[in-house]
């Protein structure tokens, strides 16, 4: 019989860990949060010293009493929850829930699941640390206090099922200020000028931009300055002024922390925030290699470190060295500081092995789940090597007093980026540059102007809002990616190829946020109040004190809106659709599984059914609408509106156009226009869209 019970959060680490601690253990998981504050009231004595009521979590009473059966057998009880806030307050629950005060428990903590960080971990186990636990619990009813007080709010003013939250209410005041500056933006007028010169000897011409004058760098601003210009160039000669050669240094990258882990994925994977951290907390909970045992395979996922630990830099030297080479390795240990506190307890995200090559695993995870793994381990090896080296060779050109440049760069060294590369690491090599001094002889072949207008700041996308809130210190690594969760299925804001655009609703909300309650969505009040929770966490701050001083200003304002604001009635969308029992033009409603059609005549009229988006073109089939639909597993397709009556289904958009060679309706891929009979072949590119159009 088991001597000892360990218990983890998840069911997934269950058969892993089971296998490194043999049969003197039982491992068993709590599934998460056992207990939490009610739903159905706040939760919290206001009137007693801010104290938190938690109950048992609806669905966790036979996992608690079977938690309970296993107690009674051990000797010893390990809680084994996540190296975090959240994992630290789950043990704190356990403990109550299972009335462990009279056994022999133990907290333990691990940052990889691996044989021997578990095996060391019991070596180290402690106490709950409750400077932990109870930055955990101010977070939670910091954030039940604005969700359960300012949500009727929105309810009884705007529409039922509307939401506020301490973080995604200042999410999407972010996003919607970036929608004012959009909106507000006056485009200024610019102009690039280029002289392509012929180097005597030469085939290939030099094309150097103008920069200014020899005394000052400028900007031209108008066609009238550029006239101007392009008068002292009239019969100029040109010579070149300078020629310089240097080197520049590219640094390796850091390891991925949380924020970085999702902006990357999202730029080079196009994964969504979610999608990230739920392929990422696979890998972290244990991948059945084949051949092998099931093992964690990268470190812990929640994390704001990039700090790694002795053993890793070791095994990464070592790698390095014997892969690539003793010069590719770093010199120094790179580590990244930062204003906010890190949760140095944690590392950043690496694998767990470097000798685990994505190669080596990819029969064992799935696609996905190899591309982000592949990503994650080509990171860390490139923050473990040396900084590339480029030559850089600058040529300065006078043509009248007026200056004009160009310049290049060659890799001398390529160091981290033999395994890592992004766009910003592309070379601009000219052949040219080598061979000009400042003796060469240059002459006008053509000058090249263009008109350009500045552009707006982009739309934000959920990498670079990720990237927004860890630079102004909202929120936490744990908390990003439910954060735009929740404000997209609140349809505050829309995602549309990649960008997030807010929709009437979020407008309407944040309007009505900004209002009545300024501090809540004020960004330096919400990072305040992070810093004070960071504060509880390191024993400096205590928690209840922090909710002393929000509570009371939080109650006025609700009491003040609920007076005060005025009602905002947001009408629902009218869709092409007509209600077959009374008529009516029916309107688009959101639900749990996204949008659908309702009659407005409801409660008289309830007619129902499903939504399907349009894409403007007939069925070649039946004549009826393609619209576009999804399977169970959210896997976009195009099909007939009329399925199951009509069968025609494919997985790439239709367009208008049909197959000039075969008749056949055409379908997009990429760039190109493919016919969908594949027996046909015809391809061509597709037209270009108007955001490709660039004005000149």
């Amino acid at each position: 019989m088991a001597k000892y019970l360990v218990i983890v959060e998840s069911p997934a680490k269950v058969k892993t860990i089971k296998k490194f601690l043999g049969s003197n253990y039982e491992v068993a998981a709590s599934n998460g949060h056992v207990r939490d504050l009610p739903r159905s009231v706040l939760g919290i004595d206001v009137e007693h010293d801010y104290e938190p009521k938690y109950i048992t979590i609806r669905g966790k009473g036979d996992i608690l009493a079977n938690l309970r059966k296993e107690v009674k057998k051990a000797e010893k009880v390990y809680l084994a929850t996540d190296p975090d806030r959240e994992g630290e307050a789950i043990s704190w629950h356990l403990l109550a829930a299972l009335k462990l005060e009279n056994k022999k428990v133990y907290r333990i903590t691990f940052n990889e699941i691996t044989k021997s960080a578990v095996k060391e971990s019991l070596k180290h186990a402690r106490e709950i640390n409750m400077d932990l636990v109870d930055a955990q619990q101010a977070r939670r009813c910091l954030d039940r206090m604005v969700g359960y007080k300012i949500s009727p709010v929105l309810w009884a003013k705007v529409k039922r099922g509307l939401s506020a939250g301490r973080v995604q209410s200042v999410a999407l005041r972010i996003i919607c200020d970036r929608e004012d500056e959009i909106n507000a933006f006056i485009p200024e007028e610019y102009w690039t000028l280029e002289a392509a010169l012929k180097v005597e000897g030469e085939k290939k011409p030099l094309v150097a931009k103008y920069t200014g004058t020899a005394k000052e760098n400028h900007t031209i601003s108008s066609a009238e300055e550029l006239n101007e210009i392009k008068k002292k160039l009239d019969n100029a000669q040109y010579r070149v002024d300078s020629v310089k050669n240097g080197e520049r240094i590219k640094k390796a990258p850091l390891p991925f922390t949380t924020s970085t882990l999702q902006q990357e994925a999202s730029k080079v994977l196009n994964f969504s925030t979610q999608k990230t951290m739920r392929l990422a907390q696979q890998l972290y909970e244990g991948i059945d290699i084949k051949g092998s045992d099931t093992v964690g395979v990268i470190t812990y996922l929640r994390t704001d470190s990039t700090r790694v630990s002795e053993e890793a830099e070791i095994m990464a030297r070592d790698y390095i060295e014997d892969k690539y080479g003793k010069e590719y390795a770093a010199v120094t240990q790179k580590q990244k500081g930062s204003k906010q506190k890190i949760q140095d307890a944690h590392e950043a995200i690496r694998p767990t092995d470097i000798a685990r090559t994505p190669l080596d695993l990819k029969d064992s995870l799935s696609r996905d789940q190899f591309r982000l793994y592949q990503l994650i381990w080509k990171r860390f090896v490139a923050s473990r090597m040396a900084n590339a080296v480029y030559e850089t060779t600058s040529v300065k050109i006078d043509a009248a007093g007026q200056r004009f440049s160009v310049a290049a760069s060659k890799v001398k060294f390529d160091g981290f980026m033999s395994v890592y590369t992004d766009d910003d690491d592309k070379e601009e090599s000219n052949t040219l540059m080598s061979k000009i001094t400042s003796d060469t002889k240059l002459s006008l072949i053509s000058l090249d102007e263009k008109q350009h207008f500045t552009q707006p700041a982009p739309h934000y996308t959920e990498a670079s809002l990720v990237r927004a809130m860890e630079e102004l210190g909202i929120g936490r690594p744990s908390t990003y990616a439910p954060t735009i969760t929740t404000i997209l299925a609140r349809r505050y804001i829309v995602r549309e190829n990649k960008n997030l655009y807010v929709t009437e609703l979020g407008e309407v909300v944040n309007n009505m946020m900004k209002e009545a309650f300024p501090s809540i969505v004020d960004v330096n009040f919400t990072a305040t109040m992070e810093a004070l929770l960071d504060g509880v966490e390191e024993g400096n701050v205590k928690w209840k004190t922090v909710m002393k001083n929000f509570y009371p200003d939080l109650a006025q304002a609700v009491e003040k809106a609920e007076k005060e604001l005025d009602e905002v009635e947001i009408a629902d969308e009218l869709s092409d659709e007509f209600c077959e029992n009374c008529g009516r033009q029916m309107v688009i409603k959101y639900g749990p599984h996204g949008r659908f059609l309702a009659c407005p005549g409801f409660p008289e009229c309830r007619n129902t059914k499903p939504y399907f988006e349009k894409i403007g073109v007939e069925c070649p089939k039946c004549g009826k609408d393609i619209v576009l639909k999804k399977t169970k597993k959210g896997r976009k397709y195009y099909g007939c509106i009329d399925n199951p009556e009509c069968d025609f289904m494919v997985w790439q958009k239709p367009v208008a156009d049909r197959c000039s060679r075969c008749g056949s309706i055409l379908l997009q891929k990429g760039n190109k226009l493919v016919c969908s009979d594949e027996s046909c072949g015809f391809i061509k590119d597709a037209p270009m869209s108007e955001n490709s159009i660039q004005t000149t």
